[in-house]
């Protein structure tokens, strides 16, 4: 496959450009502290005022012997995680705690970065386990050389859904668009995957019935835009694979679709479907963000390489990993016509965008990776969609993990002090103590970025 990609625009007959090369993510990036609506005071922030750096518990060197959780659970996202990892390396063994992330850390360049091969973390991460994934990897390797990320194969999904859905509306129309997200999603027609992809949108800019079966799930949505079908991989880092993680096993989720969508589709050919794509290319995301963009990207570049009876015109803003950057890219998308948008890519930015620039414009947005609860319970008026189950799930993945692959009937958390972190720490403690019996010990907020989390960490594994 040609490439023939534009960073700002997608669309045939433009000149090519470089690409440039994550998570649950629901992080707003901006290093305050999240939106304020889900996260707790934070008790330690790292900022030397929440507690001491000295005589750390449990540091190996045999001063104290305090005793310390069985498992270590951080949520949080890669910046931060590696100052995090590293203080927990200098003043702890690996042999001390096992240690738990979700998606947010699952970052292929942590260990060379941190300088330790972490063989005390295991992770969570909802996984490519659509029908398609196959086709979706190929794709990927073809055009990019190397194998697929996390959240690339959803956010495939979600630019592909929206063009199949700007096909069936035959308008850039944010409310005809929206008509038709579970028309093409939840559909009994056509078959569609990443390898008949434009196959797929001539059949719906025809008015044929369609149904998107993707590479991360079959891509039903359910009555809230969720996803009604989703699964987990368990991994462990591995630096001797091009994805720089291993997975140990994978665990399979079902609902059931629903929702609204409209009984017909009117299509059109020889005309122009606009997409926005919105992730971050910088900020606190941006080393997962930039292999989402690619695959984002690559979605409309198979349409337009391939002749449609359509054009795709898919613009691309940087997030920025911030809310209020977030917002004001929406805005340019929205105030250039685009009325459909992938991403955010995290629910503190998701959030925001949604409830300042989607929901009052009537703009459909399709996170591919944004998970946190609060986005589920939306007053959306049905314009939010996601192709990244939430986290209602992963929280109780988590606390499987812990309890039965680790062994873990203690556990501690720190957590990123916003939407995501405090509520899947939330969903995590409360399946692990209801469901497995476990004690919490300590629930330890945090601030992103912080040039020191050794305080945070004394405190996070004292009992």
């Amino acid at each position: 496959m040609s490439r023939r990609i534009s960073r700002r625009n997608v669309i045939r007959g433009v000149g090519a450009a470089g690409v440039v090369g994550l998570a649950g993510c629901g992080g707003d990036g901006d290093g305050d502290g999240g939106d304020g609506d889900g996260g707790t005071p934070t008790p330690s922030d790292g900022d030397g005022d929440g507690g001491t750096a000295t005589d750390t518990p449990g540091d190996g060197d045999g001063d104290g012997g305090a005793m310390l959780p069985d498992v270590l659970t951080v949520i949080g996202y890669p910046a931060s995680g590696i100052t995090i990892f590293r203080d927990y390396y200098s003043d702890y063994s690996p042999d001390d705690v096992e240690i738990l992330v979700p998606d947010g850390l699952q970052d292929p360049e942590m260990q060379q970065q941190i300088g330790n091969p972490m063989e005390n973390v295991t992770g969570t991460a909802p996984s490519a386990a659509g029908p398609n994934r196959e086709a979706f990897t190929s794709l990927y390797r073809d055009e990019y050389g190397s194998a697929p990320g996390i959240f690339t194969s959803h956010t495939f999904d979600a630019v592909a859904i929206l063009i199949l859905a700007n096909a069936a509306a035959g308008e850039n129309s944010g409310p005809a668009v929206q008509g038709q997200m579970r028309r093409v999603a939840n559909g009994q027609g056509m078959e569609v995957g990443p390898g008949n992809l434009v196959e797929g949108v001539n059949a719906a800019a025809a008015g044929e019935q369609v149904n998107y079966q993707g590479a991360s799930s079959p891509t039903d949505f359910d009555q809230r835009g969720d996803p009604a079908a989703a699964a987990y991989d368990v991994w462990k880092f591995a630096p001797d694979t091009d994805a720089g993680v291993e997975t140990l096993e994978t665990l399979d989720f079902s609902g059931s679709p629903g929702g609204s969508r409209a009984d017909s589709s009117p299509g059109g050919t020889d005309r122009t479907a606009m997409v926005g794509l919105l992730l971050p290319e910088t900020g606190d995301l941006a080393s997962v963000g930039q292999p989402m963009i690619r695959a984002g990207e690559l979605a409309a570049q198979v349409v337009n390489d391939g002749n449609a009876d359509i054009t795709v015109d898919l613009q691309f803003e940087d997030s920025q990993t911030s809310p209020q950057a977030g917002v004001n890219a929406a805005n340019s998308l929205i105030n250039a016509g685009y009325p459909a948008i992938a991403g955010p890519a995290s629910s503190g930015v998701n959030v925001p965008v949604s409830q300042q620039a989607y929901i009052p414009n009537q703009v459909v947005g399709c996170s591919p990776s944004s998970t946190a609860l609060s986005v589920s319970f939306l007053e959306d008026d049905d314009y939010i969609f996601r192709t990244a189950p939430s986290d209602l799930l992963q929280g109780q993945v988590l606390a499987q993990v812990a309890a039965d692959t680790l062994g873990g009937s203690t556990t501690s958390t720190m957590f990123v002090n916003n939407d995501y972190g405090q509520q899947l720490s939330d969903q995590y403690t409360g399946t692990f103590t209801e469901d497995h019996g476990g004690e919490v010990w300590q629930t330890v907020a945090f601030q992103k970025e912080q040039s020191s989390y050794t305080s945070i960490l004394s405190q996070a594994l004292s009992q």
